[in-house]
């Protein structure tokens, strides 16, 4: 026999809520499905819950909430309230115990995806190495200072507080490429020495001094380029602090070790090959490019041909330039056709349907509405036909909870009803407003569709209930406070203009493919103007809001809606963002200000490691170099270019100077030791090649499983990697013509500037 909701709510509060509160990392536990408000002592002071009505896949139920602290993992939180419940429920053998809502799910799905994607890249960007040096201790080498800078950088986080969770693991997954980068240049350098015939101890100390400036120096700029993004302002802000901190810890502890355990290693594990005298001195008496690369004639033609190229370019730089200049210019022109968005939507197998049942309306002259609170004022003496003013009079609020209850009811049996769907729970009185209330559903994990396409069914099958409205809500990766992404905002002080306005545009939209659950603020029925209008700022205002379909991007569909509405406003209105679309411009704007600080900072710290200024300006004017393969990547995947995809573009102004570095500063010591510009330039690019096809390739290899999107979270994590790998290709061959170009051709107009002024 099932206990009655009363039971049950005195057995949560007496048997259940105690334990649960008093976990590790639960905050407060409220208690949901009581129709008369709460009270609960908290630090000493009287809390009111809302009241509330739930039920559970069409039954009544009581539930209750657990909110955990805001430095609390919620999979562990999660995982000790498991637990507890599994205790409870043996010993309170009457009651079913279920976990109805909870995003713990997706969120250790996603986690573990991102793991495996990292330990895949790892993998495979460990694999890269091996024919560039053909040398087993070397490539080990390399592959030990991943994990060692891994572990480093966790403690760091340990110290720091943050979690091992969606986010920071996005930032390690960022992060294999430098890791691998830093231990590739170094192994690199000192194998390079050995295999000219240095002995390990001396090409280690040779090897690790010879690139000791452009390993920190690039290192010193990515950390730059991070900690602006940690300090960002907001709630977005907030969200990529443990980002932009785990970025900037794992390339610190990956240049320790990378100048400290991998030359170490170098001396003990690196041999030289066994040669006679005979092919010693003759291997050491051959040009550079011989020891560049392995004895592979495929890859002696290819370094031979890159020499030329270069040599060619430094007798052609205008050209080079010119087509440097194309290549930013049509990237820049690709923008527009890409889709733009703000986070991409996920298919989490989860969704919220937000639905409002109408409040009770008394007409009269002076008042269009009477409010429940009101109705017990004016209709104290009503009797017969009217007992249910007097019964709203009393309590008001449990008559609209259970008229909410009711509506619900009959969603979910069409919930329900879909193969697609495992559950629903529903809450009637959300956010304490009785007449609102939320069907959280869930998923099936072995399901045919989509969430997108389930939504769509659901969307099409829910019935049109008299003065109900319904909309079908995703699951927010970032809460920014809106239930729906697009939402724009009317001001003005003509309230029938407002109306009207606002009536015009969202019919408009509701033609447009792309936008459902479209709604105007405080819309009591389609056929009547507005009951009442909300102010800001001194202003009455009037919300339009909309939902977007899959394939909708919010930036285009932003576009699309201001469009309409400054075609249709009639004067005295204008049109205001509010909801994502607001706060996409938003980080839009923080991150352009957060790109111009980061890559200041970032030339700063270059200027004095270098003590002058042509290293920096080569450096700056090399970055825009990935623009075209970053932009281009996007496009063909179609993949959103919105928050994610830019921390991609601000990843690759990191990691792209090292390469302008390994370049400069190599030529600038062969300067040193009595080569001529051009000879020193022809011999870097081809000593430096092979380092740079390895990193760009080990880097592009470590991204590759997060850009083909497999797994929970795919859809966050691909931006990124998409604009990594596109803008990597791209920027990595063109900089090997480029940055030597624009390097003797900035150096021969600071010259020729100064000689004007020392003639003047």
């Amino acid at each position: 026999e099932r206990k009655k909701l009363r039971e049950l709510t005195t057995i949560a509060k007496e048997k259940i809520i105690p334990s649960i509160t008093s976990l590790p990392g639960v905050l407060k536990v409220n208690l949901l499905g009581e129709a008369s408000p709460q009270e609960e002592e908290n630090n000493n002071s009287s809390i009111n819950n809302p009241p509330t009505l739930v039920g559970f896949n069409g039954e009544n139920a009581i539930a209750f909430q657990v909110v955990k602290r805001g430095d609390a993992n919620t999979l562990e939180v999660v995982s000790r309230v498991e637990e507890t419940i599994q205790k409870l429920q043996g010993d309170l053998p009457e009651v079913k115990l279920i976990l109805a809502e909870t995003q713990a799910n997706y969120i250790g799905e996603a986690t573990q995806a991102t793991i495996d994607a990292l330990i895949f890249g790892i993998i495979l960007a460990i694999l890269v190495i091996f024919p560039f040096l053909r040398n087993f201790p070397a490539t080990l080498i390399t592959a030990l200072a991943i994990p060692i800078s891994l572990l480093g950088t966790c403690i760091v986080m340990k110290v720091s507080g943050f979690n091992l969770e969606t986010i920071t693991l996005l930032a390690l997954a960022l992060v294999i490429g430098i890791i691998v980068d830093d231990a590739i240049v170094d192994v690199e350098n000192i194998s390079r020495h050995i295999e000219k015939g240095e002995k390990p101890r001396k090409a280690a100390i040779l090897g690790t001094d010879e690139i000791g400036l452009t390993v920190s120096a690039s290192t010193l700029t990515i950390v730059a380029v991070f900690l602006p993004v940690a300090f960002m302002g907001g709630t977005i802000g907030q969200f990529f602090k443990p980002f932009g901190l785990t970025v900037s810890a794992a390339v610190v502890t990956s240049l320790l070790v990378a100048r400290t355990l991998s030359p170490v290693l170098a001396i003990y594990w690196l041999k030289p090959p066994k040669r006679n005298k005979k092919e010693s001195d003759r291997e050491i008496s051959q040009e550079v490019e011989a020891y560049t690369l392995t004895n592979s004639k495929k890859l002696n033609f290819f370094t031979k041909k890159y020499r030329n190229l270069l040599h060619w370019s430094l007798y052609h730089r205008k050209l080079v330039v010119g087509i440097a200049l194309l290549s930013f210019i049509s990237g820049i022109a690709l923008i527009p056709l890409i889709p733009k968005g703000f986070i991409p939507k996920l298919d989490r197998g989860e969704f919220n349907i937000v639905y409002t049942t109408p409040l009770p309306k008394l007409r009269s002259t002076n008042n269009p509405v009477v409010a429940p609170e009101k109705v017990k004022e004016q209709n104290t003496s009503n009797t017969g036909a009217f007992d249910w003013l007097n019964d709203l009079a009393k309590s008001p609020t449990r008559l609209l909870l259970r008229k909410t209850r009711r509506e619900g009811k009959k969603l979910e049996e069409v919930v329900l009803a879909s193969p697609e769907v495992e559950s629903a729970f529903t809450i009637a009185g959300l956010r304490g407003e009785p007449n609102k209330g939320k069907i959280y559903v869930r998923l099936k994990s072995d399901r045919q569709f989509n969430t997108a396409q389930v939504q769509e069914q659901l969307r099409n099958a829910l019935p049109k209930l008299p003065g109900v409205k319904t909309s079908i809500e995703d699951l927010k990766f970032v809460d920014t406070g809106d239930e729906k992404p697009l939402k724009i905002a009317l001001l003005g002080d003509n309230l029938e203009t407002l109306s009207s306005a606002a009536q015009e545009i969202k019919t408009r939209i509701e033609k447009m493919p792309g936008f459902v659950d479209v709604t105007a603020t405080e819309e009591e029925d389609p056929s009547e103007s507005f009951a009442k209008i909300e102010h800001q700022n001194g202003n009455r205002v009037a919300y339009i809001s909309a939902n977007l379909s899959q394939g909708q991007a919010l930036g285009d569909a932003t576009e699309k809606v201001v469009a309409i509405a400054q075609s249709i406003l009639p004067p005295g209105v204008t049109i205001d963002l509010e909801g994502e679309s607001a706060h996409s411009r938003g980080v839009l704007r923080n991150f352009s200000s957060t790109l111009a600080l980061s890559v200041t900072c970032m030339l700063l710290v270059l200027v004095l490691l270098f003590g002058r200024l042509l290293e920096p300006i080569v450096v700056g004017l090399s970055l825009p170099l990935s623009i075209v393969g970053a932009m281009l990547a996007l496009l063909i995947t179609q993949s959103d270019f919105g928050m994610i995809s830019l921390i991609g573009l601000i990843f690759l102004i990191g990691l792209l100077d090292k390469n302008a570095l390994l370049l400069m500063d190599y030529a600038n010591q062969l300067r040193k030791s009595g080569l001529s510009r051009n000879e020193a330039i022809l011999e870097t690019g081809v000593v430096r090649l092979r380092p740079i096809l390895m990193t760009t390739t080990s880097t592009i290899l470590g991204m590759m499983p997060i850009a083909l999107g497999l797994g929970a979270g795919a859809e966050l994590r691909q931006p990124m990697a998409v604009a990594i790998i596109g803008g990597l290709i791209t920027a990595s061959l063109l900089s090997l013509i480029v940055v030597p170009v624009l390097y003797t051709l900035l150096e021969d107009w600071w010259i020729t500037i100064f000689a004007r002024l020392k003639g003047k």
